[in-house]
């Protein structure tokens, strides 16, 4: 017994070796294939990924080569997103030619800036890495690949540059915002078409796809050691911590909804459908 009168009680182990269970996870770098714990299809996001991008390259590279029907007038003002904004001498739908010299269609000249947002993104970066070079195709999966250099050498190491393609992406959401401004008028006045609504929604996807982006969390506070002293840095980084978890979605959801609105425009200009007014 102690001065305090707690009693001092020696516990002993009778086993004191844990019991432990050999595990196998994936193999090393360019090693034969061994079995893994990956029970399930850990194969299906990776191809879904794969063809999900493949078929969006495919779809943009036929419309920045196609070079028409991207605006629709005539009581309307939609503008394809793949073509805004249109700042060339071909363009059909403004004056505004600060390009005189790009003979070319003007969504190659737009295109570079969004879709290096796109190429540089955490996100898609980790889709294509695994769906394309299977670099490591998945967690705890063998991979064929014998060295590994990450994005230290050209053209990787240009991926380190995204946070400079946000600020390209925060002007060009701006930019599809003020398109979506612009589909609520019609010769009439101000209107709502079903092309409103899509134009709309574009923007809004584009916007949390862009503010849930890891480099704008970062640049709202994840440099910011004492939150006390930066309390409206602070404000900003939680509210885009709240969607930060979902950028997966955005991305997607981004993706396919500017390839819908760009095929939208398309079909509309070229007199396939018409786009309903609502009032």
């Amino acid at each position: 017994m102690t001065r305090y009168g707690v009693i001092l009680v020696t516990l002993t182990d009778s086993n004191p070796k844990p019991a432990s269970t050999p595990v196998s996870l994936g193999g090393v770098r360019g090693g034969p294939k061994v079995k893994t714990l990956r029970k399930g299809a850990w194969w299906l996001p990776q191809l879904a990924s794969g063809v999900g991008l493949f078929l969006f390259v495919v779809y943009a590279t036929w419309t920045a080569f196609r070079n028409g029907h991207y605006y629709v007038g005539n009581g309307r003002d939609y503008l394809s997103p793949f073509y805004s904004p249109c700042l060339t001498s071909s363009c059909v739908n403004t004056s505004n030619h600060v390009f005189n010299w790009w003979k070319l269609s003007p969504a190659l000249l737009i295109l570079i800036f969004p879709g290096g947002f796109r190429a540089t993104c955490y996100y898609y970066r980790k889709a294509y890495y695994r769906s394309f070079w299977f670099s490591p195709p998945a967690c705890g999966v063998t991979e064929p690949h014998k060295k590994y250099s990450g994005e230290t050498k050209f053209p990787l190491i240009l991926n380190n540059i995204h946070r400079y393609f946000w600020y390209f992406a925060v002007v060009f959401a701006g930019i599809l915002t003020y398109d979506a401004v612009l589909a609520f008028r019609f010769s009439g006045g101000i209107g709502i078409g079903l092309g409103t609504l899509i134009f709309i929604i574009n923007a809004v996807l584009i916007w949390l796809y862009t503010l849930s982006c890891h480099a704008c969390r970062h640049l709202c506070g994840g440099h910011t050691n004492t939150f006390s002293k930066a309390p409206v840095r602070y404000w900003f980084w939680k509210k885009i911590s709240v969607i930060n978890p979902h950028h997966m979605l955005f991305a997607w959801l981004s993706l396919v909804w500017i390839g819908f609105t760009d095929f939208y425009v398309y079909l509309v200009a070229m007199g396939t459908i018409h786009d309903p007014k609502f009032f």
